[in-house]
Formats: structure tokens, sequence, C-alpha cells
């Protein structure tokens, strides 16, 4: 049951007995609540199965959120298989009376200070036991046992101290997980309550985000936040979608141009019809990617809990061989202070998210830890072609008059043909238009055009009669004989080109060369790729071997796979497998997706179908394949700052355990020395290893901004 029971203008605090099931999923629970309108921040304490609420103080606002968490009841909330989800609302009450005691201890007579010394370690006694019994040997056993062991031994003073420690050390852990999970999924996270309406009147009013619908008209001003996705009708701006994208540079939008959700107006002002609102923004399927991300459970996490577990054994054992050989409880306490799991734990799971952080301000998103570990491991990529090696348009790479008697000059013929191809649709006369337009040739007059689907387009000019299209079309059809030519044909395949034929009065007239247009930084990409570790690069496509062969020499492939079928993409990927190669696949098309889902960890390119995006485990949100050599570096330096964290851990901790079992380290040295190591390791991997002024910048930046919200 879920009832209210205190409440003033902005805040309404409810007790939920939901909350004494360890295993809710409180990271939904919270996101459900903060997704409420009006809601600015929710806090959970399941300690005193308590929710606060802060929102905004009208009444409808309360009224709204009571009965959203009375609906609760009714609903059957997700559960995690953790049964630890750290503290979502870090309590500082038990820290603070645990500091106030161990200061007024000298002040209290010894049998209260026993009964309040056995009530401040009772919590970590009691979880030391509940673990014991559900999960076996863990961390928490160690510190139930070390300051259950002082209590019992009348040493209330080293039990306090140690108990106050161990309560620090758990609330800046939780605080800084809390931190991080925040930073994912607030990093891209539009707070917009309202927007301006444009009415057909002219007229511009307020209305609430929340009730806003596809179709409607919106205007944004410099400084705001453009709330959906949608196509700009009128007015002109600079737009910072750094966001979104992960661009650096604001990008010019005007009449015609899409613009996305999250994006800022830096100067100007817009008219946007909202194409996608509400969950179907850009930004909402991103916060939906990161929250299922968070929620997966991390490969490379597990790997870390089962060895940092396996290692409290070696603490355990010492404890023993301590104990038989000097019989001294001190030294036991001491030993068992001391873990090798904390460290791992937390650290990799804080460098994992801190990668997450930093990976979306290099504009992709990447789904947790799995993702991470294989993309640092993978020793091949492949990329599927169109859309990911080249960009998904055609550009024209020569044009050849072949009747020299008929064709003029290159530009009489491509005015020709754009003249006549604009009224198509189809991408081969976009790109020929797009170059005419570009040379500001003059159009050329002509009857009406016949469309043949599949074949070409024909017409009149003048008292000439023209045909274009494919070689196919213009000999089998038209009876229009291409073969004296095949030199000049054959040197333009060659190159990679696909031809666009052209024939005037039934004699070949020219031929028009095109290819997909290469991106730019393609090859200098593949450079850095096999610099970093990346000893095979590999390409698919289903375009005929002479276009393939010829891009794969120009970009310095390893291996070319032309005319592939989309069911054997999957095949390929999975044969390089067998070799004992670790594959890392690019695509973007509904085709690629069973290649993505067999290889060892997929990439998504940003403008890919759906499907593609949905089964990656890394989304580009910029349109550009430098996205690619970033992530990839940094997934190799976050699997090194784990390990790195680790061992640097397992050393200084070692050095501690020999120092307590030979007594020369007390309880309470003890608990600070291990868990200021726990804390370090936390910030190195916080700050994803960068110490530079920058590095501090930005984690202070983050750590400023949830403090703000």
């Amino acid at each position: 049951m879920a009832r209210l029971v205190h409440q003033i203008p902005g805040r309404s605090r409810f007790k939920m007995a939901c909350l004494r099931d360890r295993r809710l999923d409180q990271r939904y629970l919270r996101g459900y609540l903060e997704g409420l309108e009006g809601v600015r921040r929710v806090r959970l304490n399941p300690n005193a199965l308590s929710v606060v609420i802060e929102h905004d103080t009208t009444p409808t606002t309360a009224g709204r959120v009571e009965e959203a968490v009375r609906a609760l009841d009714r609903t059957a909330l997700p559960r995690t298989r953790d049964i630890d989800q750290g503290a979502p609302f870090s309590d500082t009450s038990p820290l603070v009376l645990g500091g106030l005691l161990c200061l007024a201890q000298p002040l209290i007579p010894r049998p209260v200070v026993a009964t309040l010394t056995a009530l401040h370690v009772s919590d970590t006694v009691r979880k030391g036991v509940a673990t014991l019994l559900t999960e076996g040997l863990r961390v928490e056993v160690l510190d139930a046992t070390a300051v259950g062991l002082a209590t019992l031994r009348g040493e209330f003073g080293t039990a306090n101290i140690t108990q106050w420690l161990l309560n620090l050390a758990g609330l800046i852990e939780d605080s800084t997980r809390r931190a991080s999970d925040d930073l994912v999924l607030r990093l891209l996270t539009p707070e917009v309550d309202t927007v301006w309406v444009e009415d057909e009147d002219g007229t511009v009013r307020a209305q609430p985000f929340a009730t806003l619908e596809a179709g409607a008209r919106l205007r944004v001003q410099a400084g705001e936040t453009i709330a959906v996705d949608g196509l700009v009708v009128d007015g002109a701006a600079t737009v910072n979608q750094s966001a979104v994208t992960g661009e650096s540079l604001p990008v010019p939008r005007e009449a015609g141009d899409l613009v996305l959700s999250g994006s800022v107006i830096e100067e100007g002002r817009l008219s946007i019809v909202a194409e996608r609102v509400g969950d179907a923004t850009t930004t909402a399927r991103i916060a939906q990617f990161l929250q299922r991300a968070l929620a997966e459970e991390a490969i490379t996490q597990s790997k870390a809990d089962e060895l940092a577990d396996r290692r409290i054994l070696i603490t355990l054992a010492s404890g023993a061989a301590v104990f038989a050989l000097t019989r001294s409880l001190r030294r036991l306490e001491s030993v068992f202070l001391i873990d090798f799991s904390c460290a791992g734990k937390l650290g990799t799971s804080m460098a994992i998210k801190s990668a997450m952080v930093r990976a979306a301000r290099l504009g992709a998103l990447v789904k947790g830890g799995r993702a991470l570990e294989k993309l640092a491991e993978a020793d091949t990529i492949v990329f599927d072609k169109t859309g990911t090696l080249t960009h998904n348009e055609l550009e024209v790479t020569r044009i050849q008059c072949l009747d020299a008697t008929t064709c003029t000059s290159e530009n009489a013929l491509l005015a020709l043909v754009a003249s006549v191809a604009e009224h198509s649709r189809h991408p081969v006369s976009a790109a020929v238009v797009d170059v005419a337009r570009k040379r500001r040739l003059e159009h050329i007059g002509h009857e009406e055009v016949d469309f043949f689907i599949g074949h070409g387009l024909a017409t009149t000019v003048g008292d000439t009669t023209v045909r274009i299209g494919s070689r196919h079309y213009l000999e089998e059809h038209e009876n229009i004989d291409f073969t004296p030519y095949e030199d000049i044909l054959a040197e333009l395949t060659a190159r990679g080109g696909s031809l666009l034929f052209v024939g005037a009065d039934g004699k070949p007239h020219g031929v028009i060369a095109l290819r997909d247009r290469v991106r730019p930084e393609a090859r200098e990409i593949l450079g850095r790729l096999r610099a970093s570790g990346i000893t095979r690069l590999v390409m698919i496509t289903g375009d005929t071997p002479d276009t393939a062969h010829a891009l794969g020499e120009h970009l310095g492939l390893d291996e070319v796979h032309a005319r592939i079928a989309p069911e054997d993409k999957a095949r390929l990927i999975q044969t390089l497998q067998a070799q004992g190669r670790k594959v890392a696949y690019v695509g973007d098309g509904v085709n690629d997706a069973p290649a993505l889902m067999v290889a060892d960890v997929g990439l998504a390119m940003p403008r890919g179908a759906d499907v593609a995006r949905a089964t990656a485990d890394v989304v580009l949100m910029r349109d550009a394949l430098d996205g690619v050599a970033h992530i990839h570096a940094l997934a190799r330096k976050t699997l090194g700052i784990i390990d790195k964290n680790f061992k640097a851990a397992a050393t200084v901790n070692t050095g501690l355990l020999l120092a307590a079992s030979a007594g020369r380290l007390a309880p309470v040295p003890a608990a600070l020395l291990h868990n200021g190591t726990t804390l370090a390791v936390l910030g190195n991997a916080f700050l994803g290893g960068d110490f530079s002024r920058e590095g501090l910048r930005l984690a202070l930046a983050d750590l400023r901004a949830l403090a703000d919200g």
C-alpha cells in the first residue's frame, strides 16, 4: 500500500510498502515518478519505506502525483536480479549519529555506550547475516564479523570508529554510483515543460509539452531547447545539437531542414512542424536506450564480481591462519576489515558508467559493459559499404561524350540529361541534377517525359528523340548498340562506377559514371583503427566485384566480398569467428540486423533503420565514421583502467593484509586505509583516468549539474 504521510506546497512524502522488496527495480520506480509532469526530483529511502517527491506548487500537480503513486499499488513493478542496488537516496543520519557517538563516548557511562554501540553496528551485522544465509561469503560478511567481534570484546571505540568509516565509505560509494547513473540518463534528456505553439491565425500561445501532438507548429527562440523532432518551415538559426549528435560546432538550420529534440537554438528563431513528439522523439528514444543499457547486467562487471568474491577467501584464510597462530582477536578484526572485492566491483561499475557518459559526449550510445569489453577485444572490423564507408547517396565521377558529332561537350550532355532527369525521384537522377545545378547550367526544354520503371526515361528534345537509362534498356528495348565503345565503358566500370547511358535518335550519345560518395574521412579512420590494434579490415557489399574491389583498393582494405546477399552477411561473420577472430560489425540497414546480432559487437550508424539501431550494441549519433575510432579507443582505455584499478587495489590491499597479519596495523587504520584505496579507485574510474584540467573540469561540471538538478 502507498499512502501520503506529509505534504507541503512543492513537496510530498509517501510511505510505500513495495520498497520492502529488496529486488524491486528502484531505478525504474524513480524514473517513472520523475517522468510525471511537474515533478522535479524524486528521492527513495528503502530503509524507511519512504519516497519524497519534489514538484511544482500547483494543487493540480500535487493531486496528479498522489494519484500516480497510488496507481502503483495496482501495477506489477519490474524487479532486478541484484538485491543490492545501492541507496538511491543517500541517508546521512547514520553517519551523523555515529560521528556524535564517537565524539561523546568518553562522556557516556559504559553500559549506555555498550547499548548504543550495539545499535550502531546492528545494521551492518544484520546485513552480514542475511548475506551469509542468502548469498554466501561476500564482503558484507567480513564487515559484520569485524565490527561484531570488536563489540563483543568490549572495544567500543574501535567498533564505533570502524562502523563510522564503513558508513562514510558506503555513503560516498552510493552517492557516486547514483551520480553516474543520473549522468548517463540526464546527459541527453531535454527538460521542457512548456512549448510555444503557433495557431493558424498567427497567434502564439503556451501549451504544456505533455499535451503536444504531431503536426503542431512550434516557435522556438534563441536560448530555448527544441522539444520535438520536426521540419523547419520558417526562420533561420544556428542550432547546437552537440547533446544529441556530438557535433562540436553549431549548425545552420532554415526552411526545409530537419531538427532534433534536445538541440538548443543559439541564434535566430525557427518555426517547426512537429513530426515526432513525446516518447517518439530522438532524445526520448536515447533515454529508453540508456535505461535498457543501465538495466542490462554487464558481463565485465559480472566477471569482476566473481573474481572479487573469490578473493574474499584469501581474507578469510588469512584471518583463520593469523588467529590460529596468535590467538589475537584484534589482529583478526584488522584482517577482516581488508577485502579485495570493493575496489574491483565498484571500480568496474564506475569505469563502465563513466565511459558511457564519455561515449555520449563523443556522439555514441553504448549498451553497457559487454559492448565495451567486446569492442576492446575485437581484432577484425567488418563494414557494410553503403551508408557506412560511403554516404547513402551517389556522386557523378565522369561525364563522357561518345558521339562527337552530336555531343559537343560534357556540359551539354549534363544539361540534357539533368533537364530530363529532374522529373524523376531516382537517386541517379538526383545526383545528376545536383551537379548541373552546381554548374548553373541552363534548362533545356523538352516534351513530356515517359517513365519506364526499372529501365529509364524517354522524351523528345526539339526534333531529337532522347533515351536515358540502363544499358539493357537502351540496347534491348531501343536497339541502341554501345558495343563499339567497350573500351571506354570498361575503363569507367573498372574505376568502380555505375553507368547511366544516353542515346539520341537511335545512336549512342554519351554516358555518365556515378559511384557511392565515399566518406572523406574513411581512409584516415581505417588507418587509425589499424594503428589501435585492429588487424583485419573487411568490407561486404551487394555491388559488382569491379565496383567493390576498386573501393577496397582505394581504402586499403584487407578483404572485399562483393555480391553478398543480405542473408549471407551473418554467415560471413560466423566464418570469420570460426577462424578465431573477434569481430565487430558496422552497418545501418534492415538487412544488417542479423550480422549485428551475430557479431561479437555491433555498431549502427545514426541514419540506419530502427531495427539496426535496436539490434546494435553501440549506436553512433553523428553521421561520421570517426565515431567508430573514438568508441574503439574509449573501449580499450576503459578496459585498461579497470585492469589497472584492480591491480593497484590488489597490491595495496595485499600490503595491508600482511601488515594486519603481522600485528602492525590496528583495526581503525586498517579500515581507513582500505576504504581510502577503494575511494581512490572510484575517483580514477569516475574521471576515466583523465586527471588533466579539462577532465577535472568536466567531472566537476557533471557533479554541479546533478546538484542543481
